[in-house]
């Protein structure tokens, strides 16, 4: 990542935009917007890969549905580069083993910390989850609330958009309300995925 670049960049958005980029109140603006959008805003693009930390299910130990509920979005749009925020829930079947319960929230947020579509974090994340813990099943929830449609464009505020993607969770109807009230688990089988990803950058796809 480049920080010298961000940063020449947003000092040319202020001078496009007609403003003093050397007035005393802007004049840190661009370094102040770099070191924001470098080390917050887009970490996910720079930080290691999630380590799972697995654990072995021991034989007779429980093998029912592990939800996360409550996991906190916040991404940038890739379309307009304004936030977009709201929740995740994270489940998972386990197979051979289980992980921390923080490392599922770790994971969220390591795909949500990059330009992004709702779409392809809740399939980032059921992905990873799916190739890394090979759970029997995994199901992840998004419900987020976009700016680029609350202050441009339609601008109506407090619309939630819902993504899901569920795969190998077997038929239970109990399960799907603990990944989500409103869905259902619907038979087994792999994860569909769309017939291309993002490739705005080589880790979008996945660390």
């Amino acid at each position: 990542m480049e920080r010298e670049k961000i940063e020449a960049g947003f000092r040319l958005v202020l001078e496009g935009l007609g403003a003093d980029a050397d007035h005393p109140d802007l004049r840190d603006t661009p370094r102040r917007t770099a070191q924001a959008w470098a080390e917050e805003l887009c970490a996910g693009l720079s930080e290691a890969p999630v380590a799972l930390d697995t654990m072995p299910l021991p034989e007779g130990g429980p093998a029912g549905l592990v939800v996360l509920e409550g996991i906190p979005v916040k991404s940038m749009c890739a379309h307009h580069l304004l936030p977009f925020t709201g929740e995740a829930v994270v489940g998972y079947l386990p197979g051979d083993s289980i992980c921390g319960l923080s490392r599922l929230s770790r994971v969220v947020n390591h795909f949500a910390r990059r330009p992004q579509m709702q779409e392809f974090l809740t399939q980032q994340v059921a992905e990873y989850l799916e190739r890394e813990l090979r759970p029997r099943g995994v199901g992840v929830v998004v419900r987020g609330r976009h700016l680029c449609m609350e202050l441009r464009g339609v601008n109506h505020p407090g619309v939630m958009t819902t993504t899901t993607l569920l795969g190998g969770l077997p038929g239970r109807r109990g399960a799907a309300r603990g990944v989500h009230g409103a869905g259902r688990l619907r038979g087994g089988g792999a994860i569909r995925r769309p017939a291309a990803g993002p490739g705005w950058w080589p880790s979008c796809s996945g660390p």
